[in-house]
């Protein structure tokens, strides 16, 4: 059985290494930064970069209005760091002229661990994924202050001064974490995203 196709928003950040953790877990992974390139893909993730420079080059790209469409009509999207921020309704401590596609009933708050200095690892359970808890680098990430009705939480940090911080959610199709999964060599959370396109499909 063929994989989905799942692009990787191909504007900033480390696309190269979601498009490689997305092929081991079975998709027909591909970067796309044009409309045309969207319409042929059966789900998006918006990888870890600078959420203000995302949303900047997504109205540049003008891919703003199709990924706000194909959200609304289903798509599943997953977003790691910056793609956590870019998902949320509100975001605390982000720019005034910063806009995201606002899937997810979420408030995240932007840097909220601190600057680079504060980036550090930690083990994180994820909710509906099997076996050890996911060691968790966290970039200069945000956290989830607050999430609506409709909103799963699935993974909290469990120790240290980051502990019970809410760091992995998911609402319907779309899944945010607050760290780096493509980092790690770890597939499973990409594969959990590929079961979810596969499913949506």
């Amino acid at each position: 059985m063929s994989g989905p196709t799942i692009g990787v928003l191909a504007l900033q950040g480390d696309v190269r290494e979601h498009v490689a953790a997305l092929a081991g877990a079975g998709a027909d992974a591909r970067p796309v930064r044009r409309p045309v390139e969207l319409d042929a893909v059966d789900g998006l993730v918006i990888p870890g970069g600078e959420s203000t420079t995302i949303s900047k080059l997504a109205d540049i790209f003008e891919m703003r209005e199709p990924i706000d469409k194909r959200i609304a009509g289903g798509m599943p999207v997953y977003g790691s760091c910056a793609g956590m921020i870019m998902l949320a309704s509100e975001v605390l401590d982000g720019r005034p002229d910063q806009r995201g596609f606002a899937g997810i009933d979420m408030t995240v708050r932007r840097n909220a661990f601190g600057r680079q200095v504060d980036s550090f690892e930690a083990p994180v359970e994820i909710t509906g994924v099997a076996g050890e808890p996911f060691h968790a680098v966290f970039i200069r990430a945000p956290w989830v202050e607050r999430v609506g009705a409709g909103v799963e939480v699935l993974g909290r940090v469990t120790d240290g001064p980051a502990a019970d911080r809410i760091v992995a959610v998911r609402q319907g199709n779309l899944l945010a974490t607050s760290f780096h999964p493509e980092l790690t060599g770890d597939l499973r959370l990409h594969r959990y995203f590929v079961d979810l396109v596969r499913a949506a499909a």
